[in-house]
């Protein structure tokens, strides 16, 4: 009978799990030994199924072991982990799921997803209480295994938990020196090589590429045996670039303005949400030194636009805290300069985001001249940006950013929504305008009005969190009304 629920398991088909479940199969193997139906439903990430087997007594806590391929050995948070798979995570943990739990070698969920890149499944087990600072038999830590996959999201996660930067693993390599030898590697080429020291002599060779959860560039490496059967399989994340600064801030080493600037360049436009760009960007931003700040104003006059693109993104929030802009009153001129002089429209487009996160009145001219130029894209950071800099009173700039929250384009309408309610001016064209989209089909930018309304006292407000909560699944346009 438990065969049966292990090929359920395998199927992934719940209705008849549940079905062999009612008619008396055990949740568990009853011989104490062999795969388990849960380890399968959790390494496949069928949430569903692995929920039916968890309220059947499948025992969250006990390992899977017998099969002969040895793919099924080992303990379900592990496989959940290595896969990625959140919500089977998070179904485990809930159950009781041992979140340090170790198999074979030493190994734990942690390291299983630091291993893989899984952000998304360290994330839950680091808020369960896994430890960050995990290592194995070999002496491999989360964070030696996330560099040298060159998983950006995962490194920041363990950062962020308080892993050791300067741990190294049982070779003694420290996780930046591990990100220093992945540096400019062809990792199609490198990853080849690997895959062609394990193949069968016969084999051929796929390469594919995606993005991986945290957005870098992910390269997949496969050999295929002379049956069309995969036989070896290798990824690598083109992260390592970002992973390397990340290590850099955190264990004090500091790079040359230029060397940082040449380690940009490449990743503008490799990565999904140009993360490695903005790693590095956000790392010169926190230097807040007068040297980087005079560094960054003589990059924005380089010939390559490439160059000032990055040279406005350091100023945009250069040593910005939550108290204080200490050099506003000097990168303001050089990016209200350059709007009017910049004729490449990404760099401009950059200034554009630049003199909205600095949000000074003085900068409206330009913003103003910017967005309403004949022949320019519409983008969400437009209205971000006018709202940003618009004071009180000024009928030209808001008559401008209620049209934008009118825009065909749902995100620009997002924000210009999110703009016109967090201005502190209440007419009632902004409350009018805010009314409208109530009834807009996405749901944050109902969130968005509801919020604007609300604290302009404004009664329409109810409507909007009503429908919010009764229709969005999504948690953070319910944050928003929740607390209204």
């Amino acid at each position: 009978m438990y065969r049966e629920l292990l090929d359920a398991a395998a199927d992934g088909d719940a209705e008849r799990a549940e079905t062999l479940l009612r008619k008396g199969t055990p949740a568990d193997p009853a011989d104490g030994a062999g795969s388990t139906a849960l380890y399968r439903a959790a390494a496949a990430g069928r949430t569903g199924l692995v929920r039916v087997l968890l309220e059947a007594g499948a025992d969250p806590g006990r390992i899977s072991g017998g099969a002969e391929d040895g793919e099924d050995d080992g303990l379900p948070l592990c496989a959940a982990a290595a896969g990625g798979h959140v919500e089977a995570v998070e179904a485990l943990l809930a159950a009781g799921a041992d979140p340090a739990g170790r198999e074979s070698g030493g190994w734990t969920p942690v390291l299983w997803a630091a291993s893989g890149g899984r952000a998304g499944a360290l994330h839950a087990l680091l808020e369960a209480g896994a430890g960050a600072e995990d290592a194995n038999d070999d002496g491999d830590t989360p964070l030696t295994l996330a560099a040298r996959r060159g998983a950006l999201g995962a490194v920041r996660a363990l950062l962020e938990a308080g892993a050791d930067p300067a741990r190294p693993d049982g070779e003694g390599d420290t996780p930046l020196s591990i990100a220093y030898d992945w540096l400019g590697t062809q990792l199609e080429s490198a990853l080849l090589d690997q895959v062609a020291d394990q193949a069968p002599e016969d084999a051929e060779f796929v390469v594919g590429r995606s993005r991986a959860e945290d957005g870098t560039d992910l390269v997949t490496v496969t050999a295929v045996d002379g049956e069309g059967r995969p036989a070896v399989r290798l990824e690598c994340q083109r992260g390592h670039a970002a992973v390397a600064t990340l290590l850099e801030d955190a264990t004090g080493e500091r790079l040359p303005f230029d060397e940082l600037v040449e380690r940009a360049l490449p990743y503008r436009d490799v990565d999904e949400e140009a993360e490695t760009w903005w790693t590095v960007a956000g790392s010169l931003q926190k230097r807040g030194d007068r040297e980087t700040f005079e560094d960054a104003v003589r990059l924005c006059v380089s010939e390559d636009p490439r160059r000032r693109e990055l040279a406005v993104d350091v100023l945009s929030q250069y040593g910005f805290t939550e108290e204080a802009k200490p050099f506003l009153e000097e990168s303001l001129p050089v990016l209200r300069r350059m709007a009017a002089t910049e004729g490449d429209e990404r760099v401009l487009r950059s200034v554009l985001g630049a003199l909205g996160h600095h949000a000074d009145p003085r900068a409206l001219p330009e913003v103003l001249e910017i967005v309403t130029a004949e022949g320019w894209t519409r983008t969400e950071a437009d209205p971000a940006a006018l709202a940003a800099v618009l004071p009180p009173g000024h009928a030209e700039g808001l008559a401008l950013l209620v049209s934008m929250t009118r825009d065909p384009d749902p995100d620009v309408r997002d924000w210009a929504t999110m703009g016109l309610a967090g201005l502190e001016e209440d007419t009632p064209l902004i409350r009018d305008a805010l009314a409208v989209r109530l009834d807009d089909e996405d749901l944050g930018t109902v969130a968005e009005a509801a919020r604007g309304l609300a604290r302009r006292g404004d009664p329409r407000a109810r409507a909007g969190i009503e429908r919010v909560l009764a229709e969005s699944d999504d948690d953070y346009a319910r944050d928003i009304v929740t607390g209204l």
